[in-house]
């Protein structure tokens, strides 16, 4: 059994670099998986359905997002495309520049206006397996919540061009493969810092076990800090189109902040759990947060703001 053990050993210190080089595009390319073919994938994964077909892209938000891509001056429209999306703000995936192009999703309650807010008001939701009565004050909060100007409507599509356009995806697919990258060069490094390549099994392994760690610890602590410059990057393309966008992108997310406020006495116990009293969501743990905080995102916008009337 040693023996095979070690042969195992020589066959993987033999062929360690195209090992790791396989193992970090293996990782890259999962990552990828959903930008590079998002029609097949991301599409269908928020595709809106109603009695069991779906939803079609009405012509206002479809004529809204050919005007963003106008505005936002994008040299190929044809790489960008529209769906009708569940939930209440956009989503989107792709690569601009591959062959699929890029998938944004646009959500139903972006239809509803102050004065016709059937876009939300004809949707049956149900919080802590209770229906919303729309009627409420609790109701009408989060209605208020759900019904965006057109400027917020557009900086909010505004936002997911500007990640796609500027290759967010890429940037956050790239952070696994280098970490995995970095647990071998900690590997390396520790050993020869404390001449461990030819030492004892036990503490190789040891040192193989730390690596992992700091790996892990990098991978946590490099996906946020990615995340939150690729938010923070695509707000300010956004809010930098135009001064209506930007005044629309704070809207955008005192909305949000004032929806998850909502939601948060509607939930419940739960709801504190997932919701601060600002409206930002708590960390996932402690190594990780969920997102960039909405708080964050809205004070980038205003201090821009204020930066144009200087």
């Amino acid at each position: 059994m040693a023996s095979n053990y070690l042969k195992y050993a020589v066959r993987l210190q033999k062929y360690r670099t195209p090992l790791l080089v396989a193992s970090c595009g293996g990782v890259f390319a999962a990552n990828m998986f959903y930008h590079v073919c998002p029609d097949v994938s991301y599409r269908q994964l928020y595709q809106a359905w109603s009695k069991g077909e779906p939803v079609v892209l009405s012509e206002k938000l479809g004529d809204i997002f050919q005007q963003v891509l106008k505005d936002y001056s994008i040299r190929s429209p044809k790489n960008f495309s529209a769906f009708a999306s569940f939930g209440f703000h956009p989503v989107g995936a792709g690569v601009p520049w591959l062959p699929a192009g890029a998938q944004i999703g646009i959500p139903a309650n972006f239809n509803s206006t102050p004065d016709d807010p059937s876009g939300i008001t004809n949707r049956t939701i149900y919080i802590n397996g209770k229906m919303v009565d729309w009627g409420s004050d609790s109701g009408a909060a989060l209605q208020h919540s759900l019904v965006f100007s057109l400027d917020a409507q557009k900086f909010a599509v505004a936002r997911e061009v500007a990640r796609l356009q500027s290759g967010g995806p890429v940037l956050s697919a790239a952070v696994a493969p280098l970490c995995l990258g970095g647990v071998w060069v900690y590997s390396v490094l520790m050993k020869q810092l404390f001449g461990l390549h030819a030492g004892p099994l036990l503490l190789r392994c040891g040192v193989n076990i730390v690596a992992l760690g700091l790996g892990a610890v990098s991978y946590f602590l490099s996906s946020d800090a990615v995340s939150q410059w690729v938010d923070c990057n695509s707000d300010r393309r956004a809010a930098g189109v135009s001064q209506d966008y930007a005044k629309g992108g704070v809207e955008f997310y005192d909305k949000i902040l004032s929806r998850n406020k909502t939601l948060r006495s509607l939930m419940g116990q739960k709801g504190e759990e997932m919701y601060a009293l600002s409206g930002n969501l708590f960390p996932a743990h402690i190594f990780q947060l969920r997102r960039t905080p909405y708080t964050c995102r809205r004070d980038g916008i205003l201090t821009l703001l204020r930066e144009e009337k200087a």
